[in-house]
This record gives C-alpha cells, sequence and structure tokens, in this order.
C-alpha cells in the first residue's frame, strides 16, 4: 500500500510530481522515488511514497524501472505467487519478491490484458518508453483510488484529491453536484468529484494517453456482467461453496512480510475473518472500540465488546480495546482534511483511531469485514425493503392510522433514545414507495421536498440531475432477483463512495494499509451467483453467510443481531456538540454563501432538540460539511462553488 502520483506532458512536471508526492508522504513513510522521461514534445514524470509490506528491501522500491517500462503502484496482489510462476515458466527472471515486479512483468507480457487476471487491490500508472504512451488502471471494485485531471494534451493524477488540490494553484472550483449528492448519501458518489475539473479513474477501467494527445479509455471487467453470470449460475443450480471460498480469500489476503492483525467489532463479519485468519497465524492480534458507558446507553446501542472478547477468547486472539470518547471530535477537521470529500460517516474516525493504535504497536497491515453487509443483504435498510413489498399489502386505511400514530412518537427524551422508534419512523417513510425509490430512500438522508427545502434554489436542477443518476445506476441491470438488484445498487455506489473510501483514506492517514477479504473478485462472484432467497431468508439478514460462519464460530456469534461500527451520534450532538452545531447554523459559511438555507437548518435542530425527529446524522454531516467546505475554499477562495 503506498501513495502514487504523476504528470503527463503537464508543464514544470517535475516540480509538481515531487510536490505531489510530499503530500502523499502519509501513504507511505518507509520511502520515496521518482522517475522522468520524455514523452513527445513534454515528458513524464512519476511519484511514490512506499509503505513496505512485501519485500522489504531496495528490490521493491518505486517507481520500479526495468526494460523501458517504468511502474508506479498502489495495492497489493495476492495472486503474485501464481503469476510469477506463470511467468517464470515463461522465462521471465526476477531480480527480487516483491509483488511490484510480478505487476509489471505481467504488464509487459499481457499489456491491458493482464489486468481482468489480477486478484487485489490497485490502482498503478505504467510508462513505455518505446511508445511514450502512460497508462492508468484501478482494480475492479474501486478498492484504491485513483484521481486525475486533464488540461489541454497534459494530465496529472494521485491517490488523493488533497494532493490535485494542492498542486494546481487554488484554481479547482467545488462541484455543485458532489455537494448535492453529499448532502442526500453522506458521502460523494464514485462517479462524481468534490472538485469540477478532477475526476475518479471509475473501477475496472483503465485510460491510455498517448504522446500524440489522444485519450483512449477500456472497461476490462463490469460488475453488472459479473451479477448477471451470477444470476445464470444460480438458475442453473451451480451454487459456491460460499464458506470454502471465505476461507481462501482470507488466507490470500494474510500475505505479507509484515505482521497482520484484524479489526474485530465482535459482530459476524469480523468475527467471521479473525477466526479464519487466527486459524493460520494464532495469535494474531486484532483491535476493537467502546464508547463512554453513559453514551452507548443513551443510544442504545449493542454491547458489542462482550462478543468481541468472547471472539478473541475463543480463538487465542490479543484483543486490544480503544474506547471512543467525544473528545475525539477534536479530530473532526483533520479527519475531513484526510477523508479528500465531504464523508459525513463518524466511522471514518473509528478507523482512523484503531489503525493508529495499531500503527504505534507496530502493525502495518488490517483485515476489515468491509463489504459483506453489500453483498449478502446484511444493512437493516435489505430487510426493510423486503418487509416493505409486504407491508404494501396491508389495506392503504391500516397504513394510513399506522403512520399517523408512530410521527406522534417521540425518538428520544432527555436520558434515553428509542432505537424502535426512530426504525419505525425510518421505514413508513418509504415503505409505501416504488422499488428504486423506497432502496434510496432507505438509506438517504433526505427525500426530495426535504433536499430542495434544505439547499439554494438554484440547485433545484442539480436535485434532480443526482436522483435521476441513482435511478440510472439501479436501473441498469438485468436482474429478477430484487435482493440482488439491491446488493448490485450497494456494491457499485455505497461500496466505492462511502466504505472503500473512508476505509483507505482514514486508514492510509495512519500509515496503515487495510485489506477487505469480502471484497474479493472471488468472493463477489460467488456472492452474485446465490439468489436473494438464499441471503434474506424470513427475518433474518444475511443468513447464507451466517450459515457458511458456524463452519468456525459458535451460532451465539454468527446469529446475533446486527452489531454497529458507527458512533453515538444523538448523544454527542445534544449534549457535546449541541454548541459547534448553533454555531454552524447562525455563522457557518455554507449558510452565509447561501448553499444552505438557514431556516431548515434551524427547524431540523429545533425537532431534533424536542425528540420528535433524529436528525443527529443529517447534522453531524453539515458539520463534516461545513469544515471539508472550509478547507476547500480557504486562501484564495478560487475554489468557491459556482
Amino acid at each position: 500500500m503506498c501513495g502514487i502520483a504523476g504528470t503527463y506532458r503537464w508543464p514544470d512536471g517535475k516540480a509538481v510530481t515531487d510536490r505531489l508526492t510530499d503530500v502523499l508522504a502519509h501513504r507511505g513513510p518507509d520511502g520515496a522515488g521518482r522517475y522522468g522521461h520524455r514523452a513527445a514534445d513534454g515528458e513524464v514524470q512519476l511519484g511514490h511514497r512506499r509503505l513496505s509490506i512485501i519485500d522489504l528491501s531496495e528490490t521493491g522500491a518505486q517507481p520500479m524501472v526495468s526494460g523501458g517500462l517504468a511502474l508506479t503502484y498502489n495495492g497489493e496482489l495476492y495472486n503474485a505467487p501464481e503469476l510469477r510462476a506463470e511467468l517464470e515458466a515463461g522465462g521471465v527472471r526476477f531480480r527480487g519478491t516483491s509483488d511490484t515486479e510480478v505487476l509489471l512483468e505481467a504488464w509487459r507480457r499481457w499489456g491491458t490484458d493482464c489486468l481482468p487476471r489480477l486478484r487485489g487491490m490497485f490502482a498503478f500508472g505504467v510508462f513505455d518508453e518505446r511508445t511514450g504512451e502512460l497508462v492508468l488502471a484501478r482494480d475492479q471494485l474501486g478498492i484504491k483510488p485513483l484521481f486525475l485531471l486533464r488540461r489541454g494534451g497534459g494530465l496529472v493524477f494521485a491517490s488523493e484529491l488533497k494532493a490535485l488540490a494542492a498542486v494546481t494553484g487554488g484554481s479547482l472550483q467545488v462541484d455543485d453536484a458532489a455537494l448535492v449528492a453529499s448532502l442526500l448519501y453522506y458521502w460523494v458518489p464514485d462517479s462524481r468529484c468534490a472538485f469540477r475539473e478532477a475526476e475518479k479513474l471509475p473501477p475496472g477501467s483503465w485510460l491510455r494517453c498517448r504522446p500524440d494527445g489522444r485519450v483512449e479509455r477500456g472497461q476490462y471487467w463490469n460488475l453488472r456482467d459479473v451479477a448477471a453470470e451470477g444470476q445464470e449460475r444460480a438458475r442453473s443450480g451451480e451454487l459456491p461453496d460460499l464458506a470454502a471460498v471465505v476461507e481462501e480469500s482470507t488466507r490470500q489476503h494474510l500475505l505479507s512480510d509484515v505482521p497482520v492483525a484484524t479489526f474485530l467489532s465482535g459482530g459476524l463479519d469480523s468475527s467471521y475473518l479473525t477466526a479464519l485468519a487466527a486459524r493460520d497465524r494464532p495469535g494474531i492480534s486484532a483491535y476493537t472500540i467502546g464508547f463512554r458507558p453513559e453514551d452507548a446507553k443513551f443510544e442504545a446501542m449493542p454491547d458489542d465488546l462482550r462478543y468481541a472478547r468472547q471472539v478473541a477468547e475463543q480463538f487465542g486472539v490479543d484483543l486490544h480495546e480503544i474506547e471512543i470518547a467525544p473528545n475525539v471530535l477534536d479530530l473532526l477537521p483533520r479527519m475531513t482534511h484526510h477523508l479528500d470529500e465531504p464523508i459525513g460517516d463518524p466511522a471514518a474516525i473509528n478507523t482512523f483511531l484503531i489503525c493508529s493504535a495499531a500503527r504505534e504497536a507496530g502493525i502495518k497491515v488490517m483485515l476489515s469485514g468491509m463489504g459483506a453487509d453489500e453483498l449478502f443483504a446484511g444493512y437493516r435498510k435489505h430487510l426493510a425493503n423486503v418487509l416493505a413489498l409486504r407491508y404494501q399489502r396491508v389495506p392503504r386505511p391500516l397504513r394510513r392510522g399506522l403512520s399517523r400514530a408512530v410521527d406522534r412518537l417521540p425518538v428520544a427524551t432527555a436520558r434515553r433514545g428509542f432505537r424502535s422508534v426512530r426504525f419505525a419512523k425510518r421505514f413508513l417513510s418509504f415503505a409505501d414507495l416504488s422499488e428504486e425509490a423506497a432502496f434510496r430512500r432507505s438509506y438517504t438522508m433526505y427525500d426530495q421536498d426535504e433536499l430542495l427545502a434544505l439547499v439554494n434554489p438554484d440547485l433545484a436542477g442539480t436535485v434532480e440531475d443526482v436522483l435521476t443518476e441513482h435511478a440510472d445506476i439501479y436501473e441498469d441491470n438485468t436482474l429478477d432477483d430484487f435482493v440482488n438488484r439491491m446488493c448490485l445498487g450497494d456494491a457499485r455506489m455505497f461500496l466505492p463512495g462511502l466504505n472503500l473510501a473512508y476505509t483507505d483514506r482514514s486508514s492510509m492517514a495512519a500509515s496503515t494499509e487495510v485489506r477487505v477479504p469480502y471484497v474479493d473478485v472471488e468472493v463477489v462472484k460467488a456472492a452474485f451467483a446465490l439468489p436473494g432467497d438464499r441471503k434474506i431468508v424470513g427475518r433474518q439478514s444475511k443468513a447464507v453467510l451466517k450459515e457458511a460462519a458456524t463452519s468456525i464460530l459458535p451460532g451465539e456469534i454468527a446469529y446475533r443481531p446486527k452489531g454497529l461500527f458507527s458512533a453515538p451520534l444523538r448523544a454527542w450532538m445534544s449534549r457535546d456538540l449541541a454548541p459547534l452545531v448553533r454555531e454552524v447554523v447562525n455563522d457557518g459559511v455554507l449558510v452565509s454563501s447561501g448553499i444552505l438555507r438557514r431556516e431548515a437548518l434551524e427547524r431540523m435542530v429545533a425537532e431534533d432538540a424536542a425528540g420528535q425527529r433524529d436528525f443527529s446524522k443529517h447534522l453531524w454531516h453539515v458539520l463534516t460539511l461545513e469544515y471539508w467546505y472550509r478547507d476547500a475554499t480557504s486562501g484564495s477562495g478560487q475554489r468557491q462553488a459556482a
């Protein structure tokens, strides 16, 4: 895991690449390198910051140059040993043991045809001195980020958006649609970028820059097609052995020349991975989080720590516990800076603190259970949408009466919150809607009218564009299985836009690599070869993964209610953060610039304080957006939204 950057036919490319690489120093504190070469009427410059994981010697240093090819690469290839053996059988002789050298020789042998053969997480740039071409590529599922910006015939790229912002002289403008999307989702979809000129290379794709100025794009892996193929496998009765697939993926993800630890929340996903990892690495370390007892009680949070301790004891895991209290909110400006884009999930702080603690203990690599909920329908929204289909069969007069009764119930008192009432109000907000609208509303922050009331009236067209984009992506499939349609929508939007994004950026802020064994091409293929009625059975979510996990986990862990890798936001927002919320509503940049309407925010604060509705998540995101926007528009002010 590293930080990569570079320029192609860009003015003052050497100095710009050095600056890009400096900004990425936290991603690779173990080494730095740069490469330069002529490219047509300009030059190419590649930069690299190294976090040494495999082959700690200088033979793994980057940019790696050999036989007319130069490579700067971020990621890990878990099938590098198999690819190495195949290449050696074809006559290739390797100098070291790094997966970087395997990737370079695979590119030499197969070019872009090597990409679908790669199993891992990666983003890289490779330059061919003979042709003068630069190719950028990104992994199949968007685990690793790659931002780029084109001007004229030139291009600049980096692992982080802040690096591009740092070298463009404050000329990047905030993108209105990204702001609106962030308000709707509390993250920015991978199809959009917070700054107008910049873009994210899409997952499963490559981009080739030619010396004559032409740019060619290609897609080598398409999740929609994988899901369609999986449906055909399921119809033929060719169901995968999920336990074997997950076990093999976990073993592959342990490939490392440095110690590996795990996240362990006590929930199914992390417990399953930790148990499997402990079987291969006895005594492996794991890290978990807890909250102040009064905060957890107010939020009515489940006691995840008890289960994490049980798993650790049963499998001989060295468990490290970290308590998160509101003083971590001092991290808010720092975290919004590291997250690159406005992301409102407090789990990013959890990840940063866990990775920081692991790094202090000498751990560079962590395994995370990220992705299992998206692929196996483990979120409450998945079950809720299935239940909504049944709810729509209830006579309409009864539904209206129930909705009015629930609407009158409080979500909290001064001393405690009522999770069941919050869930009921959330459910009734989408239970009567059509499929795509219901699914979107089940996990987004606002409905269309609420969002229009919150933002500047000039952004009404942008709101419509953002909503249409969700519908287009959700409906872009040939699946006849409702549960798998939701899983596909999540794997294309929610997973890369939120969970993989904050995991990469917050872990790399602590100079730590996080690996995600569930977000593996073979696990993904298996997930979509399983019908939806194996994922949600009755009122049991993620049923097929729970069944697989019982091959090693006790039923008490495998079938326990879903835990939360989040934070007690209601407690924080109603107590510790209340003054900051008032400051942002009254004097914040978002309000004073006219992007958000003060009256709408004041109404949210009042209803939340009265305990009638739960706007804690919404207000937390407004805080993160405020800090991000201040940072993005600071200095010359040339990056203001327009």
